[in-house]
């Protein structure tokens, strides 16, 4: 049988801190390599030799990011899953026990019968944005935690603290102005954040979020970006049974920018203050209300950037 006739193979690899164990097709035997440079390079060799049809990893914050990269250089087609995407797959049909090498092959069992799709690795710009925003966002935690830490403080500890957080906010301000430089130096970035800032509520750290963490704002329709930011309220019905309707999921970074820029267009936005109000006289709770109105700001920002055009409120009510 030729390389074009024989049947696809479908790569699982369950990533740790210091190992990558790969099962190449569901029966296989699982080798292991290390999670370092070398490994990961000695790893796509490998599977460049057998051209899998798709290779699947499972998200693990951040420790898949390097076999993640080189993969895709290699321009091997990987998709990256949820964790509890597999985890569900193996329990269905009926995998109990949990090893590295049980994972690898559940993961190549998985890419067989599911076929996510394969990812496109993001550009080294927004690679670069994003790590920005994450990295100020950490910043800005850890100068919340110190302040409070003063309240409370001894009297040994406080110059101490007073020192952290004089560097912190420092910090906090180079972080922002790379940010910004970065923004500004990109045609695609900077009319982008110049559309979601004409919003009144959606302020420039909540813009920059948007534009680093959610790059598929604008090209999604409303229920994928509804989804992907986990807005999106999901039935939970069951014969004559009407449960709750709840939103879950989606990336919880996005969805808390998105938090406060409602809060705030619930002061200086019309529109978005008309909806909360009609929804409250509606009889709604004010948890409910209020995530509706997060979903309705997501998708005015959504359409905004689709179509290229600046806030215009009598369009949006």
């Amino acid at each position: 049988m030729t390389r074009a006739e024989s049947p696809a193979l479908y790569v699982g690899i369950d990533v740790s801190k210091d190992t990558l164990d790969v099962a190449v097709g569901e029966d296989s035997e699982i080798w292991t390599v290390p999670n370092t440079a070398q490994g990961v390079a000695e790893c796509v060799t490998q599977l460049q030799a057998v051209e899998p049809a798709l290779i699947v990893l499972e998200s693990t914050g951040g420790l898949e990011r390097r076999a993640l990269e080189e993969l895709c250089a290699a321009e091997l087609s990987v998709a990256l899953v949820n964790p509890s995407r597999p985890k569900a797959f193996a329990a269905a049909w009926g995998q109990q026990a949990k090893t590295d090498a049980l994972d690898a092959r559940n993961l190549a069992r998985f890419a067989a019968a599911i076929r996510p799709e394969p990812m496109v690795l993001p550009s080294e710009a927004q690679q670069r944005l994003t790590a920005l925003v994450a990295r100020r966002r950490q910043v800005l935690q850890m100068k919340v935690q110190e302040q409070n830490r003063v309240h409370t403080a001894r009297k040994g500890q406080r110059a101490s603290l007073e020192r952290h957080l004089a560097w912190l906010t420092a910090h906090l301000e180079e972080l922002e102005t790379q940010i910004t430089t970065l923004i500004a130096t990109d045609p695609l970035y900077q009319s982008q954040a110049a559309l979601l800032t004409t919003v009144p509520g959606v302020g420039t750290i909540t813009a920059h979020t948007l534009i680093a963490e959610l790059p598929e704002l604008g090209q999604c329709n409303r229920k994928e970006i509804a989804a992907l930011v986990g807005v999106a309220p999901y039935n939970h019905d069951s014969g004559n049974k009407r449960g709750h309707r709840a939103i879950r999921g989606g990336r919880v970074s996005v969805r808390c920018a998105l938090y406060m820029a409602t809060l705030s267009g619930l002061r200086f936005n019309p529109v978005i203050r008309a909806f909360y109000e009609r929804l409250l006289a509606a009889g709604k709770l004010k948890k409910v209300a209020l995530v509706a109105c997060m979903h309705k700001l997501l998708l005015i920002l959504n359409a905004m950037l689709k179509t290229g055009t600046t806030w215009q409120p009598a369009g949006t009510a």
